[in-house]
């Protein structure tokens, strides 16, 4: 009776634990969101990577998540498919949710220090969002393994700045056009101002309501008039 309730207390949060897939290869496609030739290629550069570094990168992609949020599920798939080396702790996984239209780049203990979070998010801010937002995963995909492999080269300068360079906000013409014309508006009203106190003040009289100043000449008291 006892461990019926308990079943029936933990059911909901077993069905939150997504399926895991299995390990079938550095790139493990079951969204099929990545082109035959670009996995290829994938595979191939993962595969040149670990045998000069050592370090692990796995990618892996999937329809959805099955309500579970993509942080837990990345980890576990992680640690179920044990990525890196045994002790070194060196392993990456790059995990796409394609449905969910999520992301996760889960980085092994060994790695955090290289591959920071800083670098993470640029990656996906900088590589994926865009691409994937374009219907480009192969390519955003690509881009974000060939940057992840630059950093934990030991370059990351280039990435670095690249996300300093997208920070700064694109130039907007209507905000320039605002502000020439508040500029010119304030220049009209300031300047009718000046022009009818300032002369009086700081010129030289030239008889009733005229002033000479600046070079120029001046009747601030005059009124215009028009007909036809």
């Amino acid at each position: 009776m006892l461990f019926a309730a308990l079943s029936l207390l933990f059911l909901p949060l077993a069905t939150l634990a997504a399926e895991l897939p299995a390990l079938t290869g550095r790139v493990v496609d079951n969204a099929g969101i990545i082109d035959a030739a670009t996995e290829a290629a994938l595979t191939r550069k993962l595969a040149d990577f670990e045998a000069k570094s050592s370090d692990q990168i796995v990618v892996a992609t999937l329809p959805g998540l099955d309500g579970e949020e993509i942080d837990p599920y990345a980890n576990r798939l992680f640690r179920a498919w044990k990525l890196g080396q045994a002790g070194e702790d060196n392993g990456v996984l790059l995990l796409v949710a394609k449905d969910d239209r999520k992301m996760r780049i889960e980085v092994g203990y060994g790695l955090e220090g290289t591959l920071t979070d800083l670098h993470t998010r640029l990656i996906i801010e900088n590589d994926m969002v865009p691409a994937f937002r374009a219907g480009d995963f192969s390519g955003g995909i690509m881009k974000a393994v060939d940057d992840m492999v630059m950093v934990l080269e030991g370059n990351p300068e280039e990435l670095e700045a690249r996300g300093t360079r997208n920070q700064q906000p694109p130039f907007n013409t209507d905000d320039l056009f605002f502000a020439i014309f508040i500029s010119i508006w304030a220049i009209i009203f300031f300047g009718s101002i000046a022009a009818s106190i300032l002369p009086p003040i700081f010129g030289r009289k030239l008889g009733p309501g005229r002033y000479r100043w600046l070079g120029m000449t001046f009747e601030p008291g005059r009124r215009s008039s028009g007909g036809w």
